[in-house]
């Protein structure tokens, strides 16, 4: 079960993972806790557009079906209300009723019932900082630790369902130095232009602490898969944008996995991993 804050998360973190699984015949469900109601318009061509403004949340729900169906994965609503971005010195007040502001142990529940019922061996989500602070990412951390301590507790939330305990949680880190320094590298060595120079400036400014990668997951040939999954969530990506500009050749060649943070674990493992199943196959 890959728990993500809004409709795209699951194509642009994670996504090459759990094509892979759904090839292997692995059962896979994105968790979406919002619907992505207040996320702005980013794709330049559609900006502008009525119907799209109007009827956001109709179109992402559109949009997240055939990012769904590319990945080849289940997908579940948690029904929350998107929060939205706070922007400005100082931050305006997050909107009543938005997810961010509900109570972690109330929402928690609502993930906790989905757990009990899909029975994943395996969860994926962000780290305490949400991947990058938004408060709905942040919130999308909150529940998830919340739920993975209590889905197998009989005596918490008991409406819930017959309790299951997942075995092994992990965070998505797929945005990390090493793999954006390779990456930056290698298309200079290659005479190309890097999309990367700014972000490795601004991680030096703000001082990033580096997160412990655990497990490097071989997804390369699913790459694709994943970049038309991302394209699927029209209203968030401009296909000619930057998550684009490294020919796909260099990443397969470069760096062909997806990272994460092995944060509990009920099974025995050795570090590092190139499996989310690792220590959970054999048993």
């Amino acid at each position: 079960m890959a728990v993500h804050a809004h409709p795209d998360d699951e194509s642009s973190k994670g996504a090459a993972t759990m094509a892979k699984y759904v090839s292997e015949g692995v059962d896979v469900l994105v968790a979406t806790c919002t619907g992505g109601e207040r996320g702005s318009i980013l794709n330049p061509k559609l900006q502008g557009d009525a119907y799209i403004e109007a009827h956001i949340h109709e179109v992402r729900r559109k949009e997240m079906e055939e990012a769904r169906e590319i990945l080849g994965v289940k997908q579940s609503w948690l029904g929350f209300v998107d929060s939205g971005l706070p922007e400005g010195d100082p931050l305006p007040p997050l909107p009543e009723g938005c997810f961010a502001l509900q109570d972690v142990d109330e929402a928690a529940g609502e993930l906790v019932r989905l757990i009990r019922e899909f029975r994943p061996h395996v969860i994926t989500t962000y780290d305490e900082n949400g991947g990058y602070p938004h408060p709905d990412h942040i919130m999308t951390y909150k529940i998830s630790a919340v739920a993975f301590d209590a889905a197998g507790d009989p005596e918490r939330y008991p409406e819930a369902g017959e309790p299951w305990t997942p075995l092994k949680l992990y965070y998505n880190q797929g945005f990390n130095r090493p793999r954006t320094q390779a990456l930056h590298d290698a298309l200079l060595e290659r005479g190309l232009e890097s999309p990367y120079e700014e972000w490795l400036k601004r991680w030096d400014e703000f001082q990033r602490k580096e997160r412990e990668l655990t497990t490097y997951v071989p997804c390369a040939d699913f790459f694709p898969v994943r970049d038309r999954a991302l394209i699927a969530h029209a209203t968030q990506i401009d296909p000619e944008g930057g998550w684009f500009r490294v020919p796909m050749e260099v990443q397969q060649e470069v760096w062909p996995t997806e990272e994460y943070e092995l944060a509990q674990s009920r099974v025995e493992t050795s570090l590092p991993e190139s499996d989310l199943f690792a220590g959970i196959r054999d048993t």
